[in-house]
């Protein structure tokens, strides 16, 4: 058995990757899947989409690549983080639609427990902020709204999960509730400092226990696939949240290091070894990966909408039809217009973490058309990132004046990538493999399965595509920043 299958479900795709034991891509599948927005600020996915376009694309990239399951050593699983599924133990279906990540619905639950005094102790514990981003507060939606959902709750008749969750009881016939500590992390419900479901959050939260599945480490046994579902069973040996896999895949194991990746969102992690380091610029402390029972940190800045601009371009705007487009419509721009785009459609994140916010554009004259805006969406995933780092900085000291490793679909963009730099003022450093994501994933599962060496190995393998290095002078780098400061704070105050 030489091959590991790494599962990618993302926010708007799903997508399996099938590796040889080197780690070197095999053949990978891909598919897409709706996304539902019953109100505005809500973001909704129909769990069977997600399930049926994992099982999908793993066949398919099975047989694409003549590779049968006894062939295949193990599964790896990466997952969007925060979305939120409760389904019935005995029949597995599902209660409600996922509640997506994105969705804001419960913001006003969390006004209420913020007013109520009780962030502060959520902090310490999960090293989360008190936020409709993470899962507490939508299970808590789900339990008050599904009718008998929470007496069901309360008699051990269902399962919670994040989407890895959904998919290990899938993949296993309803066998295994688990997930990994990463995902955990992400639930405003697990003390990351303690390893355990935190029973006092939980009551906050009028979350019965009984819904949560058993924390394992990111490396683990997390059962095996129904033999029907592929020819044979295949173990299931690695799970990862997919910002921490993309750190895994970017081999940031030392601390220090940090990776931003550009999916639907931009997710920067700092690497701070076993020190958990409180943020006081309102970034996350969340969990890196865990190994051997032993929890590695970082601190993490999310960003709500970074590729997902461009979608807005090419859906909403229908000003290109491909994302690759908007490389030649930045290049056209007049940059003297200084257009700013401040996309706050689903609210800002962090350092700011107003959900109420809502997308802006600034500096329009009658010259500005699809260029303008092209660039200007571009450029405002750099400006969202360097907010990230300034509090990484601030938050722990050199933090952003070392080399950034980046990845996802937006990293392709040499235009974003390079302004990124520059806007920075530090290096950017783009791997071979940017598929960093699905090779996190890969790797756990088959360091696990015991294909693959220890991560000091791994990250001997790590290899630079493309050094971005700023040319950008002192001056205009001020002079923009400062521009999109305004535009944030001009937004915030609507």
């Amino acid at each position: 058995m030489t091959h590991i299958l790494a599962i990618d479900q993302g926010t708007t795709s799903s997508r399996a990757i099938l590796f040889d034991a080197g780690l070197q891509v095999v053949a990978s599948a891909q598919e897409e899947f709706t996304q539902h927005y019953p109100r505005p600020g809500w973001v909704e996915h129909d769990p069977s989409d997600l399930w049926s376009t994992v099982a999908a694309t793993a066949r398919a990239a099975m047989e694409r690549a003549g590779v049968k399951a006894d062939r295949i050593a193990a599964i790896g699983i990466t997952n969007q983080r925060e979305t939120t599924l409760i389904w019935d133990r005995a029949s597995g279906q599902p209660i409600h639609p996922a509640i997506v990540w994105q969705d804001r619905r419960t913001a006003d639950t969390c006004t209420a427990l913020k007013d109520a005094g009780h962030e502060p102790m959520i902090t310490e514990r999960t090293g989360l902020l008190l936020d409709p981003y993470f899962s507490a507060t939508k299970v808590k939606w789900l339990l008050d709204h599904v009718e008998g959902a929470r007496a069901r709750a309360e008699a051990g008749e269902l399962a919670f999960g994040t989407v890895d969750s959904w998919l290990i009881w899938n993949l296993t016939g309803g066998r295994v509730h688990a997930t990994d500590a990463t995902n955990a992390a992400r639930t405003m419900l697990y003390n990351i400092s303690t390893g355990q479901w935190d029973a006092e959050i939980c009551a906050l939260m009028g979350v019965p226990m009984a819904l949560l599945p058993e924390v394992k480490d990111c490396a683990a046994d997390f059962g095996v696939t129904r033999a029907d579902l592929f020819g044979r069973e295949i173990p299931i040996l690695g799970v990862a949240g997919d910002q921490q896999a993309a750190t895994v895949g970017q081999a940031c194991f030392a601390p220090g290091m940090m990776k931003s990746t550009y999916g639907t969102g931009c997710f920067a992690l700092l690497n701070t070894g076993a020190d958990r380091v409180p943020s006081t610029h309102r970034l996350l402390t969340t969990i890196a990966y865990q190994l051997d029972g032993k929890p590695t940190y970082a601190l993490e800045g999310s960003i709500f909408i970074a590729g997902a601009v461009v979608q807005w371009l090419r859906d909403g705007l229908k000003i290109i039809r491909h994302a690759s487009e908007t490389q030649g419509l930045a290049e056209a721009a007049e940059e003297a217009q200084g257009v700013v785009l401040v996309p706050a459609f689903t609210g800002l994140g962090a350092p700011y973490w107003r959900p109420e916010c809502r997308g802006a554009v600034y500096g329009l004259t009658r010259n500005s058309g699809p260029a303008e805006l092209a660039r200007a969406a571009l450029e405002s995933v750099g400006y969202q990132t360097r907010d990230l780092l300034e509090a990484m900085r601030a938050d722990w000291g050199a933090a952003a004046d070392g080399v950034l490793r980046v990845d996802g679909g937006m990293s392709a963009s040499d235009f974003a990538m390079q302004f990124l730099s520059d806007i920075l003022g530090a290096p950017v450093d783009r791997p071979r493999v940017t598929e960093t994501t699905a090779l996190g994933a890969a790797y756990l599962a088959g360091l696990q399965a015991g294909l693959c060496d220890a991560p000091e190995a791994f990250a001997q393998g790590w290899a630079l595509e493309r050094r971005f290095e700023p040319k950008m002078d002192e001056a205009t780098r001020d002079a923009k920043y400062a521009r999109w400061g305004r535009a944030v704070q001009a937004t915030m105050s609507v």
